[in-house]
Formats: structure tokens, C-alpha cells, sequence
């Protein structure tokens, strides 16, 4: 085996097999018994869970899945199977040699012990992890090396890698972004604000030292000076609340009520925290947020999709790991 030989394991969150509560349950089961997504004691959070959010959600959650899902299947695993391919293509295009890469997922399947036994059989033993979370969360990037050390501890030969931490500024990243909003505008017109909007955690992890709202807000701000916008043609909000407790602010949902009462009719949205299209994009926000903001008195409501499988995404992806892989190439 050639010692050298390198692979690529994209991670992204998960997704249910089937858009069934019986699924859902599955999936909300091992997502939010996890505590890296909820910290709260054991002795305290696990009644909960059990005797009530698992009896209770996964029918309305099946719902929403079932709004958005794809004769292929969940959107977030087909456009995540779609960037392994493409991503694999531009390396050996790029690189005139074969690095083989795979997906796994935090929760659910397919996990990342099968990612990581996939690119063993290829022969490699040093793997770029990429996870799909641009912006840095101990819930996001924090639970997926948590998993990673999990699945490596039962190995007794574990592969060399490294971890790109957050891409949260990267010129490729932000430029993608500013291009698909540009072929928004041109296409569909454009909006009195973009919002953009980023999945929320709780505030106290902020305060507790996680530094996703400052990577946000730097996303924002480079996507904003990319386009050329002033600070009053843009907002940042967050999306996804779940609970009781304070989350990040302003929230989306409240900033789309609010905004027609300001004289803000028109909107662009788009979720830079996401690498494709999933639940939270195309369920919350392109149905669910155009809703509320039309019935709040807007008038019009323009959803720009994730990355997804873009040519400049890939390009970009394929930068960070032929980066992140120097000095392993022979």
C-alpha cells in the first residue's frame, strides 16, 4: 500500500432515511441526546427527550420533512452525495491522480466509521476531514470531533488527519455566495434587504466561549462587502430556536414580522451557514419564512439556495484540501 496515498471524509450533520415519524424519531433521537447539541444534565435533559419531545415532534417534523423531500431522497443527503462526486472529479482533475473521497454523517447514515472503512479499503491512512459547517459551533464542528474520536478509539490502526476547523472567510466561500445572489437579483429582481440568516444556538454557549457568532457575523460582513451593500441594506438574523432559554438575536422569524411594519416589502434571504439545501432551508425558509412575512404584510420574498453543488463550491472545497493534504502529496 502506498503509505502516502491521502483521502478526503466530507462530514455533514445527518438526515432521517425515510421522512416517517418513525425515522424522524431515529434521527431526533441519536441528534439531540447528544450533548454537544444539548448540554443540559443527563439526569434532566433525558426525561424530556424521552417522555416528551419524542412523542410529540417526530410526527410534525416527518411533516415538514415530507414538504421538501426529493424523489431521490432527503435533499441534504443527495446534494452531500453530490459534492462527494464532484469534489472527487475536481481533485483528480486538478491533481491528474485519484483521491478518493467519501461522506459521512454525525447521525444516522451513512456514518463516519463507514466513510472512514471505505477510504481504508482505498488504501489511504491520512484523511482531510472537511465538515460541512463553514462557521465554527461546538454543536456543529465540536460534535463531529467528538464522533471522530469516538469512532477512531475502537480502531486499533488509526489514519493520520487533519481537521479544517471553519472556511467561515474563505475568498472562495464568500465569493460563491456573492455569485449566487447576483444570478438572484438578475434573474428574479432585487429585494429592499438581504437577510441573512444563520442556524441559532443557544446565547450562553456564546457567552461560554464558542466563537460561531463572531464567525457569522464575519461571513456577513465579508458577503455584504463582496456585494457592495451599506449596512442598511442587509441584516443578520438567526433561525432555529429550539427551547426556552435565550438564543442568538435577532431572531429570523421576528425580523420578518417585523420588517413590513418598517416599510420593508421586499426581501432577499439566503443561509450561508449551510453547505446544501436541508429541512432548514428549504422547509423554514423558503416555505415557512415566505409565508410569515407575506401574511406580516410583505409583498415579496425571494429564497436563494445553498451552495450546494456549484462548480465555484467545489472549486472552492478542492482548494481547502489540496491545502490542508501539503506535504502528503509524494
Amino acid at each position: 500500500m502506498d503509505q502516502s496515498r491521502y483521502g478526503v471524509l466530507l462530514v455533514n450533520l445527518g438526515t432521517p432515511c425515510q421522512p416517517t415519524p418513525k425515522c424522524v424519531k431515529c434521527f431526533l433521537s441519536q441528534f439531540l441526546s447528544d450533548e454537544r447539541v444539548v448540554d443540559l444534565p443527563r439526569w434532566q435533559w433525558m426525561p424530556i427527550l424521552h417522555g416528551i419531545i419524542l412523542n410529540t415532534r417526530p410526527k410534525r417534523v416527518a411533516k415538514a420533512y415530507q414538504s421538501i423531500w426529493m424523489e431521490a431522497g432527503s435533499p441534504l443527503k443527495y446534494y452531500s452525495l453530490k459534492q462527494q462526486e464532484a469534489l472527487a472529479e475536481r481533485l483528480q482533475q486538478r491533481l491528474g491522480e485519484t483521491v478518493p473521497v467519501e461522506l459521512g454523517m454525525t447521525y444516522c447514515k451513512p456514518g463516519l466509521n463507514e466513510g472512514l472503512e471505505k477510504l481504508a479499503d482505498a488504501g489511504v491512512d491520512k484523511v482531510v476531514v472537511l465538515p460541512l459547517f463553514p462557521q465554527y459551533s461546538c454543536s456543529t464542528t465540536g460534535a463531529v470531533v467528538d464522533a471522530l474520536a469516538a469512532t477512531l478509539k475502537q480502531k486499533r490502526a488509526m489514519p493520520e488527519y487533519r481537521l479544517i476547523r471553519d472556511y467561515h472567510q474563505d475568498a472562495g466561500y464568500i465569493a460563491a455566495l456573492a455569485a449566487t445572489v447576483r444570478e438572484s437579483w438578475a434573474a428574479e429582481g432585487r429585494g429592499d434587504k438581504l437577510l441573512i440568516s444563520f442556524h441559532g444556538v443557544p446565547q450562553r454557549y456564546v457567552d461560554e466561549g464558542d466563537p460561531y457568532r463572531a464567525h457569522c457575523e464575519a461571513t456577513a460582513h465579508a458577503l455584504a462587502e463582496a456585494l457592495e451593500l451599506t449596512e442598511s441594506e442587509y441584516l443578520v438574523c438567526f433561525q432555529s430556536r429550539f427551547g426556552k432559554e435565550p438564543w442568538l438575536e435577532p431572531y429570523f422569524d421576528e425580523t420578518l414580522e417585523a420588517l413590513p411594519k418598517q416599510g420593508v416589502t421586499s426581501v432577499d434571504v439566503i443561509s450561508p451557514a449551510f453547505s446544501v439545501d436541508c429541512l432548514e432551508t428549504l422547509e423554514e425558509l423558503a416555505i415557512e419564512g415566505k409565508q410569515e412575512f407575506l401574511e406580516a404584510g410583505g409583498e415579496r420574498y425571494q429564497f436563494i439556495p445553498c451552495l450546494n453543488d456549484r462548480d465555484d463550491h467545489i472549486e472552492m472545497m478542492a482548494n481547502l484540501v489540496i491545502h490542508n493534504a501539503q506535504g502528503w502529496e509524494r
